[in-house]
């Protein structure tokens, strides 16, 4: 990926510790083998259009940029994370194995529409805008948070607080929007602007806020006290600014075609409900200390 910006040494040396936890190779598609925990349910296996059950495996997107739900492990090349394990165990459930491919965020929608992959589970907020496109099997809800550099004396609880000041964010998510709406509302108060730098995943939206680039940084809610540990404590959580939303799995329809009505959507909502009631779903959240962020019950296009 380019950079927006010309690295100094010590903005360099803080890349390499984000890159060594969280290495980013181009077009990766590795493939990782269904779980071996899930036993294959007929039922829902017969639920599977016949395309996808003859080639045996589902095609994934997802930006893996995002730890703890999506990232690279320490290879540099295994994508890994909450989501990872949870789409390991709905492929076992539908008797298929996964491969994922490595895309930018802001590219994976329109990549589901021109076919190029089965599904996407990339921590997507369910909206509605998004469910024009895309069908959503929703598995999980996260608010949002803002972080700064460890060693600030800020104490941003809201977006009205970074008026007048540059915060970070990666292209394509709803911190995006939620930045660029924030520094509207300045300017209608008659404040300063927010200065909004977007870059193309989360190693780099890190990388502004911990050379000082920007002074703050937005992302999902554990996805933001994750960086913590990610980047070795250089980064800290202020405070949310936004309640919790759902997650889904995004997938996609045919043009027109009823939302609702994709033709993998039913197999992958009875799928997960099947891991929500069976226990699965939970110990995968748990192994990734991400359960505060369950749901109760799979749904579908919850964002209406």
């Amino acid at each position: 990926m380019n950079r927006s910006i010309k690295m100094t040494a010590v903005a360099l040396s803080m890349a390499a510790l984000l890159l060594g936890a969280c290495g980013k190779s181009k077009g990766s598609g590795t493939p990782t083998a269904s779980s071996t925990a899930v036993q294959k349910d007929a039922t829902i296996a017969a639920e599977v259009p016949a395309a996808i059950a003859s080639k045996g495996t589902l095609n994934v997107a997802t930006d893996a940029s995002y730890a703890p739900d999506e990232f690279f492990d320490t290879d540099n090349k295994t994508i890994i994370g909450m989501d990872i394990d949870l789409m390991n165990a709905i492929a076992a459930v539908m008797g298929l194995k996964t491969t994922y491919t490595n895309q930018t965020f802001k590219g994976i929608i329109p990549s589901l529409q021109a076919g190029r992959f089965d599904l996407s589970i990339s921590s997507f907020t369910d909206n509605t805008d998004r469910e024009k496109v895309v069908d959503f099997v929703d598995y999980f809800q996260a608010g949002a948070s803002i972080f700064v550099k460890s060693d600030s004396t800020d104490k941003f609880t809201s977006l009205d607080q970074l008026c007048g000041k540059a915060v970070s964010v990666e292209k394509g998510t709803t911190e995006l929007d939620d930045a660029n709406a924030g520094s509207a509302k300045c300017v209608k108060d008659r404040k300063a602007k927010i200065t909004v730098l977007s870059f193309d995943d989360q190693i780099q939206t890190n990388l502004a806020v911990i050379s000082g680039r920007a002074v703050a940084s937005l992302a999902d809610s554990q996805v933001a006290a994750y960086q913590v540990k990610l980047t070795n404590g250089q980064v800290k959580v202020t405070g949310d600014y936004l309640a919790p939303a759902p997650y889904g799995i995004a997938i996609p329809r045919p043009a027109g075609a009823t939302p609702g009505s994709g033709p993998l959507t039913k197999a992958i909502f009875d799928a997960l409900q099947k891991l929500i009631t069976d226990g699965t779903y939970k110990r995968i959240l748990d192994k990734w200390g991400t359960g505060a962020g369950a749901l109760a019950a799979a749904k579908i296009n919850g964002a209406g």
